[in-house]
């Protein structure tokens, strides 16, 4: 090395001198850590400048029909009855259907053009059809996989095998909760069944505990055992707590991995003051007629998505950061493999006039720029049916066929991204992987996949994996 590069400092000589501030660096690495320990829900910066500080995660189960909602293709018609062209560049199930005898169906019902962006849509959805210049379609995502189960995962976790952190798990994380009083993420389950997959699909997996979703039930005890038990005071509870959490914390200060026992405590004392929060949340009464009604309340057949929609506003309103918004169970999923053309009108009249409404409440509020609202299922349809003898077909899955939209926040409305080729199988073009939509979530939460990671079994975790583009098409 020459003379002049030489600083004539040693390594002991710097450390010696410099351990005041590599000390302090050290420290405030602890302390933080021990921020997120005593509080893992603290309301925490973006990383990105971004409008919007909340999501709801509208979530169709069992494969929203593309062809018959938000794509037009006119060459279905031409083709009716007959066998569909094999399709190329793909492999599993789609590609064994579509090589197999199958014979195209055609949509039964008229698509028209709507708002100045003359977006198509389908008259299953006439509500929702008054929105699209607030709208921003994906079209041909592909999923890894072509079954239900691994779908859904992947869809809300990024990975089709149990055990990951889902997208609002994820979220909560990076931006914790500008509520105390109320969890940073739940979830509205459908009230006719259970979700496949379970809790799973909006747990925090690998993540703290802390940060999973909570379910919220219908009706006026969203979460079972909140109130105060009969003949207990408030006093008396407040003593409860500050004995539990005394034994709590003496247990964790001596141990290390106390992600559950922390979440747990975390729990215990949420529910103490969601006592007060939560009733006053669940119960619609002081909303106006007009709002009510505009979610579809007086209507039975939309009154149960309605009422979950409502509440995702309200919820939003008091600073939750992700509200999950689930619709399709049982029998009633939007799986249609047998006799659509009676099912899916059943479906989409459910939810259109709910969703319809939502948007326009938020937009209404002034709460629609600082909220992201996404529509997702798991997969899409295929545009044949493979049972040619069936008087009432239907549709197969299609796991590069999905359709997502988003709305709010940073969301160019009126926009379209990626097109399925002329009989809606798969992308006309590049591929359009699920963690692109991923990618592009966060972003508009203002997070950084890059940066949102989480050191599991030796290796930096992240909820898009090996990354994803963000879709900057979309964004305004």
């Amino acid at each position: 090395m020459p003379e002049s590069m030489k600083s004539g400092i040693t390594r002991r000589d710097l450390l010696g001198k410099a351990y005041l501030g590599l000390g302090g660096l050290a420290f405030l690495d602890v302390m933080a850590a021990e921020s997120l320990r005593s509080d893992p829900l603290r309301a925490r910066d973006q990383q990105l400048p971004a409008k919007a500080k909340s999501c709801i995660f509208l979530f169709m189960e069992g494969g929203v029909s593309q062809m018959d909602t938000f794509e037009y293709k006119p060459v279905l018609k031409q083709y009716a009855g007959q066998r569909m062209p094999q399709a190329a560049n793909t492999v599993g199930e789609i590609a064994t259907f579509s090589a197999a005898p199958n014979r195209v169906i055609p949509s039964y019902w008229e698509f028209a053009r709507h708002g100045e962006s003359g977006r198509w849509m389908s008259e299953l959805l006439p509500n929702l059809a008054g929105h699209v210049d607030d709208l921003a379609f994906i079209h041909g995502v592909k999923v890894d996989n072509n079954n239900h189960g691994p779908a859904v995962y992947h869809a809300l976790t990024g990975n089709q095998l149990p055990g990951s952190a889902s997208v609002g798990a994820w979220i909560t994380y990076g931006l914790g909760s500008e509520n105390n009083d109320l969890p940073g993420y739940i979830v509205l389950g459908d009230h006719r069944g259970s979700t496949i997959g379970g809790a799973g699909v909006w747990g925090a997996g690998y993540l703290p505990a802390a940060y999973q979703g909570t379910i919220f039930r219908a009706g006026s005890t969203p979460i079972v055992d909140l109130r105060r038990r009969s003949g207990i005071s408030a006093g008396q509870q407040q003593a409860e707590m500050d004995a539990l959490r005394w034994f709590n914390r003496r247990h964790a200060d001596s141990r290390t991995d106390t992600s559950e026992l922390e979440a747990r405590i975390a729990s215990y004392e949420l529910a103490f003051r969601m006592q007060s929060e939560a009733p006053e949340l669940v119960d619609l009464s002081g909303e106006t007629e007009a709002t009510r009604t505009s979610y579809g309340l007086d209507d039975p057949v939309t009154e149960p998505f309605g009422r979950r929609c409502l509440l995702a506003r309200r919820m939003v309103e008091r600073g939750v950061r992700f509200v999950k918004v689930l619709h399709g169970a049982g029998t009633d999923r939007w799986d249609d493999h047998g006799n659509i053309e009676e099912r899916l009108p059943k479906h989409c009249r459910e939810v259109d006039r709910p969703v319809a409404a939502l948007l326009a409440d938020l937009k209404s509020r002034g709460l629609l720029d600082e909220t992201l609202v996404v529509w997702a299922s798991e997969m899409g349809r295929t545009p044949f049916d493979n049972n040619l003898v069936t008087p009432t077909p239907g549709r197969d899955h299609n796991q590069y066929g999905l359709v997502v939209w988003m709305a709010g926040g940073d969301v160019q409305g009126g926009e379209s991204f990626g097109e399925t080729d002329e009989f809606s199988v798969r992308a006309a073009g590049d591929e359009i992987p699920l963690r692109d939509v991923h990618a592009t979530i966060l972003r508009l939460m203002g997070l950084d996949q890059d940066r949102l990671t989480y050191l599991h079994e030796g290796r930096y975790k992240r909820l898009t994996d090996i990354g994803g583009r963000v879709i900057d098409e979309i964004l305004a």
